[in-house]
């Protein structure tokens, strides 16, 4: 157990990241995630005051579906990344824990909308491919699913949300339940014989295969959503009208093209180049850093991610990491380093 932004939580079980980690891909995994904020946005058109905030397509969210997008500032930097989910009559979002004070703060001050924190909510995450399998003997309609929707279901006798969304590149649940029932529903869950627990040291080096963001590691303040390859969640209609906070910048970027940019790395050898390590070019010039990095139990040796200039970012191309002060060699590569395997079928707006 370990302090992470003000809660106590588990690196790993007993079997250990490497167990818990391949297990997740082989079969189902559960997280407690209850660190995460939770908060329903309420008013007439909570969607469009949310606009004036992030960069998304929030007014064409069909209900029942949800949308990755992200906080930014008037120069284009990311405060936070979120979830915004289209429950019908209100928005609710999930946002990181380290934020989660700002973050209303922020909602609250735009207007338009009433935020009501859901202190009493905790969050917990079903991943891997076995379980839709677990998940429909529960709730039947949890199976057909397609990926980035929300549904309400009832699992023994408690009232949750479901949503079919992870952090791990696999197939999967996110579960908003009422807190008094949270452990509970893990048990449950937990009994089933594909189940196992994991903590943030197997979250961690899933994600990062997956080639997935860490807020205040491979994105924040200072990066943009065009530098960090996550342009794609601004839609067509974001681009033209503008309206969020950074528009100017990030609408620059996107005609001219950013001046460095995320990338894959994977180093040659078997020594890992963590957060921070410097990447240079053949003749030790700095192209970036590194800002998430480790083992990849699935991959089989390390790989990592981070920022170099834009004329370095092509796959293929040969940089060298400053690993413990010697220069190692690596290539840049695309992401994600292990495919994901989310369910895509039936999927709409």
């Amino acid at each position: 157990m370990v302090p992470f932004a003000g809660y106590e939580l588990p690196v790993r079980f007993p079997a250990g990241i490497l167990a818990e980690h391949l297990h997740t891909r082989a079969a189902a995994s559960l997280f407690d995630v209850s660190h995460m904020g939770q908060a329903a946005l309420r008013g007439s058109d909570p969607a469009a005051a949310l606009e004036a905030l992030v960069p998304g397509d929030i007014r064409g969210l069909a209900p029942g579906r949800m949308r990755y997008t992200m906080l930014t500032d008037e120069r284009g930097g990311i405060l936070d990344d979120l979830i915004v989910v289209n429950v019908g009559k209100y928005l609710f979002v999930v946002v990181n824990a380290a934020r989660k004070e700002a973050d209303i703060a922020l909602l609250r001050a735009v207007g338009g909308m009433r935020v009501e924190p859901l202190e009493n909510r905790s969050l917990i995450a079903l991943q891997g491919p076995a379980s839709p399998g677990v998940m429909a003997r529960f709730a039947p309609q949890a199976a057909s699913m397609p990926f980035m929707s929300a549904l309400p279901a009832e699992i023994d006798g408690s009232r949750l949300a479901l949503m079919r969304s992870g952090y791990t590149g696999e197939d999967g649940y996110e579960i908003s339940v009422p807190s008094e029932d949270a452990v509970r529903i893990a048990e449950v869950l937990l009994a089933e014989d594909e189940v196992e627990p994991a903590g943030l040291g197997a979250r961690d080096s899933l994600r990062l295969e997956a080639g997935l963001c860490l807020h205040g590691h491979d994105i924040d303040e200072s990066t943009t959503p065009v530098e960090a390859g996550l342009a794609w969640t601004i839609s067509r209609r974001r681009r033209e009208e503008g309206g969020f906070p950074g528009a100017g910048a990030i609408l620059g970027q996107l005609r001219d093209g950013p001046s460095r940019r995320r990338v894959g790395l994977v180093p040659d050898g078997r020594a890992p180049a963590r957060e921070g390590t410097e990447i240079v070019d053949s003749k030790d010039r700095p192209l970036g850093t590194v800002t998430s990095g480790g083992f990849g139990p699935s991959v089989g040796g390390p790989v990592a991610m981070g920022y170099v200039d834009a004329e370095a970012a092509a796959p293929g191309t040969p940089v060298r990491l400053l690993i413990r002060g010697k220069p190692r060699p690596a290539k840049v590569e695309p992401m994600p380093f292990v495919p994901h395997r989310y369910h895509r079928t039936g999927r709409t707006k």
